[in-house]
């Protein structure tokens, strides 16, 4: 992580010192046609004025946007939601790319506790648990197992979870059999509901909601490299009544979800809102769609949590997020 945050800095640096010296080049070709001496030491200035606030933004960004916490709270109403799920409470976390805390694990330890603090009947989570690779997890796990919630942690794979990022120069390295590690320490040490285009049930005094979750689904060009894993149709298999979708990418609701089923909630995650956001403005906005918080289509509604880990170990605005939802039974009197 540290050594992504100094060559991603390195970079910047770079094309903040290029545009001013480029600039200066241009104009002083211009001048010396007119015979005209072209002083360098404001564009001097101007570039290191640049990297200068670059790099303090980058390391506020680092040592403290990245760590601060913004629990969202929303009432969802709907009038398919079961009376004995009226005040239920659903915690809606995302991409928590585990290697965000490997040079601070107290900050997991401090979302976590977060997280329990919300007394959640369930927890939702929408992918992403690693970056590159299942070893990421497991400095991790005693403290993934303190996550409680009354009826389990729901939990998906997102794109980075199929270890698609990863160079592959180990010959004996398996895509396949990294997927499959992390898909048994979701199941089998953490005891999650890990869904992988499936579905589980949850019943209240004979009355029931339905969670269903899908691998990775991209509908759309939208984003960095991704992979195409879902199947919403086996899915949704012997479902009915109040359903909730869980999909990592967002893509995924309008491509096959809005308007073509009757899924009344999802819940995803991806964008991070680029992890960073001004004055309500994020540039997740050049490549997503829809890039945080809720978005409605008639009866439909999707949320997008921003995510509590990083994939650039830095945060500006864009703070990590902790969702609380609490369903409400629409009064149809």
């Amino acid at each position: 992580m540290m050594g992504m945050m100094l060559v991603s800095v390195l970079v910047l640096s770079f094309v903040l010192v290029a545009i001013p010296n480029i600039l200066w080049f241009v104009i002083w070709l211009v001048c010396k046609c007119f015979h005209y001496a072209l002083p360098y030491a404001p564009f001097g200035w101007t570039a290191f004025v640049f990297v200068a606030f670059a790099w303090l933004v980058m390391a506020y960004g680092f040592f403290f946007g990245r760590f601060k916490l913004d629990i969202n709270r929303w009432d969802y109403s709907h009038k398919d939601i079961p009376a004995e799920f009226d005040g239920y409470k659903i915690v809606h976390i995302s991409d928590l790319h585990l290697s965000t805390f490997d040079d601070s694990p107290k900050q997991l330890q401090k979302f976590v506790d977060s997280i329990n603090a919300q007394n959640p009947d369930l927890i939702c989570f929408t992918g992403d648990l690693v970056s590159l690779g299942v070893e990421e997890a497991e400095p991790y796990v005693e403290t993934l197992k303190q996550m409680k919630a009354k009826d389990g942690i729901a939990s998906i794979l997102g794109n980075h979870d199929f270890i698609i990022y990863r160079h592959r120069r180990d010959t004996t390295f398996s895509r396949e059999n990294a997927v499959a590690r992390l898909d048994s320490l979701q199941r089998n040490t953490l005891g999650w509901h890990l869904l992988r285009n499936d579905n589980f049930t949850i019943e209240r005094n004979g009355q029931k909601i339905t969670i269903i979750g899908v691998d990775n689904k991209n509908c759309s060009n939208q984003g960095f490299r991704t992979i195409d894993m879902g199947d919403l149709p086996k899915a949704m298999q012997g479902t009915d009544g109040f359903r909730i979708l869980l999909t990592h990418d967002p893509s995924h609701w309008r491509g096959e979800v809005v308007g073509q089923t009757d899924i009344p909630l999802t819940l995803c995650g991806h964008t991070h809102a680029a992890q960073i956001k001004l004055l309500g403005w994020t540039p997740a906005s050049w490549t997503f769609t829809d890039t945080d918080g809720r978005y409605d289509e008639g009866d439909q509604t999707m949320y997008i949590n921003v995510g509590l880990g990083c994939t650039l170990p830095v945060r500006i605005g864009a703070n990590a997020e902790i969702t609380v939802i609490t369903l409400r039974k629409t009064n149809l009197n």
